[in-house]
């Protein structure tokens, strides 16, 4: 060793005795390459650690490896000292020395000095962007197309850096749309988002995030492969007739952490299907093989409670939904969890596949056919893949071993799975796999099993609810549900914890507008909304003069739920709903009318470009607002279905066995998916009362939320309480439609009996004239205010309360489902 890197090492040794230990055991790696090597490299780590500490112990932490995979010092150890050129690179360079032996094994000279160029054009640009780049896995920035993709990952980053957009912000957002769009897909995106930043910085970066709604929406029009929003209706008919499972459809939640690939999966109540999937067939299978898990008890709650049992868990684990989750039933293999869950999904799959084969022969050759059509995965996930093949293969030929061999019996259940399970565990070389590799492992069609929380299911001869065909109330056959008690006023109010109260004098009601003695005295408790609640004046006709203030209105939320019922609901009147549907098609817009200045269309709005070319040259950062849509002609309509929701609803009609809450439930049901067809924004809410600081309303869906699963549940869960004020309600609805940008805004009240409340000292007079004064209001808003009354004796107020030909009383409550979605229809029709 020469005295010249003897000086060097003592130099290192005097400043820090790390860096000195750490040269001195990186040497021998370095000596064979000449004396002239070792000097030169000695003089760079020291260069590097004086610079940085982290550095300079990175550099030789790595330079064993590195030595051996490039052959010598070059390229590296130029590359490395171009981190000395910027202050605060150390992040940059820890990256690089950590990954650098890794990207030349993989990819090669080229590949290497791609990803370094790259790299390094940051380093004077943006320190902290060349950080973010080093830092992420090569494997992840190279994708399944190597350099090429690496190339086409980081061109449209050059040309945003002139908006000064870094890569931290771009490359995960950029890395997710690559997985799922190709390549082609990262630069539509990149280039209209740099529409988007060049109007508005926050805009922009919340695109390149994935955390804008319109970077979202942009993703799912330029998805490649079949899309499934046209074609679910069909799938879900298909799966009903093979299965005769009647489920709800909602969108599936659109992750990319799962490598892109896109998944049918269910929580035991609802199927949750992607936007895209790969083609067709595999679609269809999906929706097969994810509706026969619900339909051989997969989610059964006998044999959910049984398989925990197995690890010694008497009771599964909910979560605050009342949903199982299934971590405890893999967390006692450790580091081990994902491997024995995919092993577990193999049995598991193998006997629902078995028996659907039973039901639908043929199945598995379809399953097999397009399994071998796909390319074998790489690594870990391509062995389960080939695994999963065999087993279906064997079980076609009959030579499944004898483990296995019992999970094709009608007589198992997920038990018998698990237990082959945790045989083939011990005995099976299938590798380890991480969680990021999962996706890969199954089979088209097929999806990780345990993935969601479900809700546990009851045994399938009990869960199915019979169709009736055409759709038609009361006939043979039709059974009701158990009926519920009366939820009466007197404190057993589902969402307010009210005592027991001293009742005189009138107000509440328990029949179809018949009046029911009662005064309450007190107050409930939990209300929510702001302090107080809402102020609103009521009309007190005996004083010719409004009380300021006098009603508080409260919003709070329902708390039961039941989507049992409702999905029992959509089944019962699948039929009537067809048949509304085709009443629908000539409400659908047919007009095109232009739609201007949007952020993407068919066409340049040239007045919008002028002004946004104008006024960005003025030095303002304008909205790139600068296109121009065809879009069909809406009608500009909005509606919020108001119900009454006071304890009369729970009252049965005469001897028939039906109640008015059954009828209602199945109307407003009926009523959210004829709105979801038809296109209108609309919102849903029920009212009642408990004097006249007490008017609760309670928002089923809001204008802003989807008509989906949750707020199905709430329809199939509304209940009677409390008593009707409804002026108060009518006046608070008014001021949330005024939040809708409709031009013509209808307020449909549903409702069975006139106005009362606890506190009305008994003059039926007072709250009815109150809400003939609240639809005046409402009308001088431009509120269109119509009901529908469920009440004999309506034609006796009505008109005086809504006018002549704002209201309508339906004589027949069997009627309600079906005329409800009509009757909005009709006054759709007449205020276009």
């Amino acid at each position: 060793m020469s005295a010249a890197t003897e000086d060097i090492l003592d130099h290192l040794a005097a400043i820090s005795f790390v860096a000195g230990r750490d040269a001195r055991l990186a040497l021998p790696a370095v000596t064979p390459f000449g004396e002239a090597v070792t000097l030169r490299y000695l003089e760079s780590g020291r260069d590097l650690f004086f610079y940085d500490r982290e550095v300079g112990k990175a550099f030789f932490h790595a330079t064993a490896d590195l030595l051996k995979t490039f052959g010598g010092l070059d390229p590296w150890l130029d590359q490395a000292r171009q981190f000395l050129r910027q202050r605060g690179t150390f992040r940059a360079a820890v990256g690089f020395f950590a990954q650098a032996s890794a990207v030349r094994r993989g990819w090669g000279a080229e590949g290497e000095a791609l990803w370094f160029a790259l790299g390094a054009a940051w380093i004077d640009r943006h320190v902290d962007s060349a950080a973010s780049y080093f830092q992420v896995p090569a494997a992840i920035l190279f994708g399944d197309a190597g350099v090429e993709g690496l190339r086409a990952l980081l061109t449209p980053a050059d040309s945003l850096a002139k908006g000064r957009l870094g890569l931290e912000t771009y490359l995960d957002g950029a890395i997710k749309v690559r997985g799922i769009c190709g390549l082609a897909g990262v630069a539509a995106w990149a280039r209209r988002g740099g529409d988007v930043l060049a109007a508005g910085r926050v805009r922009g970066e919340a695109w390149f995030r994935l955390e804008s709604d319109e970077s979202r929406s942009f993703l799912l029009e330029i998805l490649p492969g079949f899309r499934m929003g046209t074609h679910k209706r069909l799938f879900g008919l298909l799966l009903q007739a093979w299965t005769g499972l009647h489920l709800p459809l909602e969108e599936g939640e659109w992750s990319l952490e799962e490598g892109g690939r896109s998944f049918v999966e269910t929580d035991g109540r609802s199927l949750f299907v992607p936007a895209v999937m790969l083609d067709r067939e595999e679609a269809l299978l999906a929706f097969y093989h994810t509706g026969a898990h619900l339909v051989f008890d997969s989610y059964e709650q006998d044999a959910i409670h049984a398989l925990f049992a197995e690890i010694g868990v008497q009771h599964p684990p909910l979560d605050p939904d009342q949903r199982i989750t299934w971590r405890p039933l893999f967390a006692q293999f450790g580091d081990d969890m994902i491997r024995f869950q995919l092993i577990f999904d193999l049995c598991e799959d193998l006997r629902v596949d078995s028996a659907l084969e039973r039901e639908m022969p043929g199945y598995l050759a379809r399953v097999l056919r397009i399994s071998h059509q796909r390319s074998r995965p790489e690594g870990a996930a391509g062995c389960y893949y080939q695994a999963a093949m065999n087993m279906l293969e064997d079980a076609m030929a009959g030579r499944l071993p004898g483990g296995l061999a019992v999970l094709m019996t009608a007589q198992t259940d997920i038990v018998d799975a698990f237990r082959a399970a945790l045989t083939l565990y011990a005995t099976t070389d299938l590798p380890p796999i991480s969680l990021a590799e999962r996706a890969r492992a199954y089979l088209p069609g097929h999806s990780p099993n345990a993935a969601r929380p479900v809700y546990p299911r009851q045994k399938r001869d009990m869960d199915v609810p019979e169709m009736d065909g055409g759709g038609e109330l009361g006939v043979a056959g039709h059974e009701e549900k158990p009926r519920e008690a009366p939820q009466q006023a007197e404190g057993n109010d589902p969402d307010m914890d009210i005592p027991p109260e001293d009742i005189q004098g009138t107000g509440g009601r328990v029949g179809v507008g018949i009046p029911m003695p009662a005064k309450v005295m007190g107050s409930g408790r939990g209300v929510q909304g702001p302090e107080g609640g809402w102020p609103y004046r009521e009309w007190d006709y005996r004083q010719q003069n409004y009380k300021e203030g006098w009603a508080r209105v409260h919003e709070r939320p329902l708390r039961e739920h039941d989507e049992a019922r409702a999905i029992a609901l959509a089944t019962e009147y699948d039929g009537t709903l067809r048949r509304l549907k085709r009443v629908l098609q000539a409400q659908k817009p047919t007009r095109m009318a232009p739609r201007r200045r949007q952020y993407e269309g068919d066409e340049p709005d040239l007045e919008a470009a002028v002004q946004f070319v104008v006024e960005r040259r003025a030095g303002h950062s304008p909205k790139a607002s600068i296109y121009q849509q065809r879009r069909p002609q809406q009608r500009d309509n909005s509606v919020l279905l108001l119900a009454d929701l006071s304890t009369s609803i729970m009252a049965e009609i005469g001897d028939s066995g039906v109640r008015v809450v059954d009828r209602l439930r199945a109307a407003m049901l009926l009523f959210g998916a004829a709105l979801v067809e038809v296109g209108d924004p609309f919102a849903l809410y029920g009212f009642a009362s408990k004097y006249h600081d007490e008017v609760l309303l309670y928002p089923i869906k809001r204008f802003a939320d989807t008509f989906d699963a949750r707020v199905r549940a709430l329809l199939g869960g509304l209940s009677g309480r409390l008593a009707t004020r409804m002026g108060a309600a009518i006046r608070h609805s008014s001021r949330l439609m005024l939040q809708s940008p409709a031009q013509r805004r209808l307020l449909l009240i549903l409702s069975d009996g006139r106005p009362a409340d606890y506190d009305d000292a008994g003059d039926s007079r007072y709250l009815q004239e109150d809400t003939r004064m609240a639809v005046k209001e409402a009308q001088d808003l431009g509120v269109h205010a119509f009901c529908i009354s469920l009440d004999p004796r309506g034609g006796e107020y009505l008109p005086l309360v809504f006018g002549p030909g704002h209201y309508l009383v339906l004589p027949h409550l069997d009627n309600l489902p079906m005329r409800l979605p009509e009757i909005y229809l009709r006054l759709r029709g007449h205020s276009a």
